[in-house]
């Protein structure tokens, strides 16, 4: 029954664990800056994304696939994912460099999105000071396997530990680089158009200071997550002091978001499957 349905991982993963962090708001802005550095990455979106005229809808678009993937049923994520990999498949893009067209869903760009995501997920969650020991480190990479063979990769070429992802970048960091295309899009990351309701006010000639200023924090907290080396790809440097002052900084809004009415820190898909592992538990003790 679907009601007895826990989905991909369920209750006792890493998973939910790290999934039920607000932080992670700051996680998939992190990934971003992260996956622009790709040249064939950000010239896939760039020639086949309306990021730039439906940002928040592209925002709330992916957040509702993850949260479908980590918290729907079995049979809701598998849908999810098919529904991906047919988008992908009628998607090309031409590299900016040789002129040589290629698809969206070639292995080694899914891979890219795939690793810097749920690297992003895990490192900030863990900075942010949510208590993961090293296996469960590793056991999150092993279960993000599963949703890497949604978008169709074979989970046998993914990293599925911390090491082997920190291998995976060290092959591929020789690959990226600030193209004019990363550094628009990392501008545009950090300053977007405010969502219809918020950019009205401003029409009208009304102060937004303090949304604006709250998400130039998210946004420059984002960046300063990054890796040194992706830092220093931006022309950033990789100090120590970055690294500290990071980890302050999401550590207080981590504390912040986590005081907030459970109503607005957890969605539908997130409370449904509680509810479910609630009743599957109930009908296990009964």
């Amino acid at each position: 029954m679907e009601s007895d349905d826990l989905g991909l991982f369920g209750p006792g993963s890493v998973t939910w664990k790290v999934h039920g962090e607000p932080i992670l708001i700051v996680a998939g802005l992190r990934a971003l800056y992260l996956q622009a550095l790709h040249p064939r990455a950000m010239a896939g979106v760039a020639q086949n994304s309306d990021y730039r005229t439906d940002a928040w809808g592209r925002l709330v678009r992916t957040a509702a696939y993850v949260a479908t993937t980590v918290y729907g049923t079995t049979a809701e994520a598998e849908a999810a994912g098919a529904r991906l990999r047919r988008l992908h498949a009628r998607l090309q893009a031409t590299d900016p460099v040789t002129g040589e067209p290629f698809r969206i869903d070639d292995p080694e760009l899914l891979r890219w999105v795939h690793v810097t995501e749920v690297e992003s997920f895990l490192s900030t969650a863990r900075r942010a000071g949510l208590p993961l020991t090293d296996a469960e480190a590793d056991g999150y990479h092993a279960e993000q396997r599963r949703a890497a063979a949604l978008v169709g990769l074979d989970p046998a070429d993914v990293p599925g530990s911390v090491a082997e992802v920190a291998e995976y970048y060290r092959r591929v960091r020789p690959e990226l680089r600030l193209t004019r295309e990363a550094a628009e899009t990392a501008l545009f990351l950090t300053a977007p158009p405010l969502p219809w309701k918020l950019s009205l006010p401003a029409r009208l000639g009304l102060n937004l200071g303090p949304p604006r200023w709250a998400y130039l924090g998210i946004a420059g907290t984002a960046f300063a997550l990054l890796p040194p080396w992706a830092r220093r790809r931006y022309g950033g440097l990789g100090l120590p002091t970055t690294e500290l002052s990071a980890d302050l900084t999401v550590r207080a809004l981590r504390l912040t978001l986590a005081a907030l009415p459970r109503r607005w820190r957890e969605g539908p898909l997130q409370q449904a499957a509680k509810e479910r592992a609630r009743l599957a538990t109930a009908g296990l003790v009964d």
